[in-house]
């Protein structure tokens, strides 16, 4: 009996548009907008009614709600964090923050026509991915290379290219998943490859190759197990022997890096991983590595290697469509010419930067942020510094860490659904904070922390 009364509640749009604070939200977007977003709530506070015999809460206001919304149509869907987890290259993070060199030259080629496919020399179509075939070739020793949205697609479209309905020959201990079950087998399924095991889990030997050579084989192939790691009684085949192999049995041979690491990391104090350049020069006719991981780029796929196999991979059908844009080559441009000079790395390339950051700068870091923190949770927390591990995460180096130092927050009742609602708090903020819960703990890793004093404002807010 109560339903025909709230309904004879609700505000007729006509009304509500006459009020101050609606036409400033007009000016703010337009008169569709807020037209739309009062209809979209008539028809919400209708099934409240509807279904539970009340009002909507907030009923009392619709403009507060209205200018509540068109707040929230206006913020990004993808928002600024403060990356605290201790994973440096977090995938749902984003992974590779760029340097500002790649910022700047993105908002130059959005904000203008450029020479995306266009020769100046002749006045006729060039191909997109030239000047930066050319910038990999002089950093890695390639013949030529080619450029796709991902690594995944790297892999897909190489075998698409060099295998189609032939066999590739990979070790078993080589046949990865990366994340979201993404998996080796599955890739040359689409690609339409046989794939071909060898070797065991553990052991792959040369021999093992050989043997699965037949006249259906077109890829003798290597994978970096970059997202795990084996320990004990292994043995795997390098890429020298690998090399060797192919051109004795005249069969292309390829290995997928993914991590992308172009520079000798143990030259900056970091764990050793592997790059194309070596491959290259041990007679790999194909090397695939990610632009976003260590490379510290955009997300990008990058296939190196012989001329005669880059131009059959860019005659392909699915490069159109697995191409990337100018966005994204301005990016990766301005990311590989920080190479060139390899001395200024550390300081103008963030992923580098925030790897090679000395313990003994982050626990200064974590003191400077330490006694407002107290001051601030001490009722209910207990907040120290603490020493903690870091990781390079999205794959690469998964069994080492790097020392670093957090902010933990424990809570002084010793239950954890405080530290939960705070972690979730912390979530909601305008700039969200992101940490890890562990051990009881709350654990803010400043190791990526550039902004101390941002930091600060935002959880005291």
């Amino acid at each position: 009996m109560a339903e025909p009364t709230l309904y004879r509640q609700l505000p007729a749009i006509d009304k509500l548009l006459q009020f101050d604070e609606a036409q400033i939200l007009v000016e703010q977007s337009s008169l569709h907008w807020v037209t739309e977003c009062l209809r979209e709530m008539q028809a919400q506070a209708r099934t409240c009614i509807a279904d539970e015999g009340r009002l909507p809460d907030w009923h009392n206001d619709w403009l507060a709600e209205l200018s509540r919304r068109h707040h929230a149509f206006g913020q990004s869907a993808l928002k600024n964090v403060f990356n605290l987890t201790g994973t440096v290259l977090h995938t749902n993070l984003g992974r590779s923050v760029m340097s500002k060199s790649a910022i700047t030259a993105v908002a130059q080629v959005m904000s203008s026509p450029v020479t995306l496919e266009y020769s100046l020399d002749g006045a006729m179509r060039g191909h997109r991915d030239r000047a930066i075939a050319d910038l990999l070739c002089q950093l890695t020793g390639a013949e030529d290379a080619c450029i796709v949205n991902n690594n995944a697609a790297a892999v897909l479209l190489l075998l698409a290219t060099v295998a189609p309905n032939q066999q590739v020959i990979v070790s078993r201990g080589e046949l990865v998943e990366i994340g979201g079950a993404f998996r080796v087998p599955d890739v040359m399924e689409q690609a339409g490859c046989q794939l071909v095991e060898v070797g065991t889990t553990n052991r792959t030997h040369l021999r093992d190759y050989e043997k699965a050579i037949n006249e259906d084989t077109a890829l003798l192939m290597k994978v970096h197990t970059s997202n795990y790691s084996i320990e004990g009684f292994t043995a795997e085949v390098d890429g020298e022997a690998l090399a060797e192999l192919g051109k004795k049995y005249q069969l292309p041979t390829a290995i997928d890096l993914g991590s992308g690491s172009m520079i000798d990391m143990t030259a900056y104090g970091l764990p050793a991983e592997p790059m194309p350049q070596t491959y290259l020069s041990q007679g790999i006719d194909l090397v695939s590595i990610s632009g976003d991981k260590l490379l510290g780029g955009p997300q990008a796929g990058i296939i190196l290697g012989k001329k005669k196999w880059i131009d059959a991979i860019q005659k392909h059908p699915l490069k159109r469509a697995l191409r990337v844009d100018k966005m994204i080559l301005a990016a990766l441009e301005a990311t590989l010419k920080l190479y060139l000079t390899p001395e200024k790395l550390t300081t103008e390339l963030p992923t580098l930067r925030w790897l090679t950051r000395s313990p003994e700068e982050i626990r200064r870091s974590a003191e400077n942020i330490l006694v407002k923190m107290q001051a601030y949770y001490g009722d209910h927390f207990i907040v120290e510094v603490e020493s903690c591990l870091s990781q390079i995460g999205s794959g690469s180096l998964p069994i080492d860490r790097l020392p670093s130092y957090a902010i933990t927050f424990a809570p002084l009742d010793g239950k954890g659904g405080g530290l939960e609602r705070l972690a979730a708090r912390w979530r909601q903020l305008p700039q969200p904070v992101i940490g890890r819960l562990k051990e009881g703990k709350l654990w803010l890793d400043l190791r990526c922390l550039d902004d101390e004093h941002g930091l600060v404002q935002a959880l005291l807010s």
